[in-house]
């Protein structure tokens, strides 16, 4: 493949979400939408990649630089068209030589393998190439004008003829075209049209009558789709999940209730894993073969390797790593934990900035002191040690191999090997003390009862 350099356009202004977050900011499964775009088109190994921004730029420049961190920026202070929004890239690929991919950082669907097909398309007289896509509903889209699969023109519904209406064939604003027939044909754009604004489908009648065959490329109308606002928002990220849990379920996993299962985009599962309903993915997390995460669990940054029991009710927060075979029960909460392999933390806990050794058993209501309200501290159990119930580890603080917490005590200082640690305070028992005590309340109150 030839040589590629991206321009992505983000400099929209979104003021339909209603929000002070740039627009291609906003999120799809926990991957914003200019990240979405970054990815497909980091697959396609570009030599260079310019962001046209607009306000928050800064937001915009950390997000971009996080996916490609050599891409570079062009803003676009006067929102005059895509046209002109493109022309900004000009200064920064004046020394490039090879093809052109203009995106849309609000269309986060789109796939690298589509993106790939348009570009292999240029070749010979082929200096550009249109993304299409069949319509269920075309109004309001420009309809691309064809013969024997070379695009003649993109029409604009107000423009069309009754019979260009019912063309469902229409534009989906991307294109692939040679560097230097861009820059040559980007000055020829004229605004005179109803928005005053330089629209960049213009280039191919430019591009036809330059002498130039202007190619089609086609896929499907929702991996084109624009986001104007939060309903548009929210109906791709219905469509991503759908296809998420399609897939894992077509590569080895068991979703009891797909519908009530959402995953990231990141997120990597391996085979004969079961998930029960309401599960909740963030990004970050890796889940190994044969891990069963029971219902109304909430993982995000985690790590959980093979054979392990997460749930219900379990929330793995960022950093946690779970071992081989190892339990997380319900209403337990991990961060930035590594728990070993076998180990249990079955009822009611909270496991933070800590190391749980392999085969160590965690009793219900325990807790890792962390945090002493200006820094956080660690806690380190060793292997096979056994945790009595209601337990407050005060970190710093290292419990050594094969030591018995008893319940209820609070550590404060490191435990040896084998040791037994326990700091509750001797019973006593005072005989009979309850039942003189329900005589005495039982007779002051019937005593009021006679006034």
């Amino acid at each position: 493949m030839t040589d590629l350099a991206l321009v992505v356009l983000a400099a929209g202004m979104g003021t339909r979400m209603n929000s002070v977050t740039p627009k291609v900011l906003h999120k799809i499964a926990g991957r914003t939408m200019l990240s979405h775009v970054l990815h497909a088109g980091r697959e396609l190994s570009p030599r260079n990649a310019v962001i046209v921004h607009g306000p928050g730029k800064a937001l915009v420049q950390t997000e971009a630089r996080s996916i490609i961190n050599n891409c570079e920026f062009a803003e676009q202070i006067d929102r005059l068209g895509t046209g002109h929004a493109v022309s900004m890239a000009k200064d920064i690929l004046k020394r490039f030589a090879g093809v052109v991919l203009v995106l849309y950082g609000d269309a986060p669907l789109v796939k690298a393998q589509t993106l790939r097909a348009l570009v292999r398309q240029i070749e010979g007289n082929t200096k550009m190439v249109v993304l299409g896509f069949e319509a269920a509903n075309p109004h309001g889209y420009g309809r691309l004008i064809t013969k024997d699969n070379h695009v003649l023109d993109i029409r604009e519904e107000l423009d069309c003829t009754e019979n260009e209406r019912s063309i469902r064939l229409c534009n989906s604003g991307i294109i692939a075209i040679d560097n230097a027939l861009l820059w040559q044909l980007i000055p020829k754009l004229r605004n005179n049209n109803a928005k005053f604004e330089f629209y960049l489908t213009d280039l191919v009648k430019l591009a036809n009558g330059a002498g130039s065959r202007v190619a089609l490329a086609e896929c499907r109308e929702i991996e084109v789709a624009g986001v104007n606002d939060r309903l548009q928002l929210s109906t791709l990220e219905r469509h991503f999940q759908n296809e998420a849990r399609r897939e894992a379920m077509l590569s080895g996993v068991t979703l009891i209730d797909p519908d009530t299962v959402y995953f990231s985009a990141d997120t990597n599962l391996g085979k004969d894993v079961i998930i029960e309903p309401n599960v909740f993915f963030g990004s970050g997390v890796t889940v190994g073969d044969d891990v069963v995460i029971l219902a109304h669990s909430h993982i995000e940054g985690a790590t959980i390797a093979e054979g392990a029991r997460i749930g219900p009710f379990a929330r793995l927060r960022p950093g946690a790593e779970i071992g081989e075979n190892a339990h997380i029960g319900n209403f337990v909460e991990i961060k930035q934990a590594v728990i070993g392999r076998g180990a249990k933390a079955n009822h009611l806990s909270y496991i933070g900035d800590a190391k749980i050794g392999a085969g160590s058993n965690i009793g219900a209501g325990t807790i890792t002191c962390n945090y002493d309200g200006f820094e956080k501290h660690f806690t380190d159990i060793g292997e096979k040690v056994f945790v009595g119930s209601n337990t407050s580890l005060v970190a710093p603080v290292k419990i050594g191999a094969g030591a018995n917490i008893a319940a209820s005590s609070v550590i404060t200082r490191d435990v040896p090997a084998d040791a037994l640690a326990l700091t509750r305070p001797e019973l006593q028992i005072k005989d009979g003390w309850a039942k003189r005590y329900r005589e005495v309340k039982q007779a002051a109150k019937d005593s009021k009862k006679k006034f």
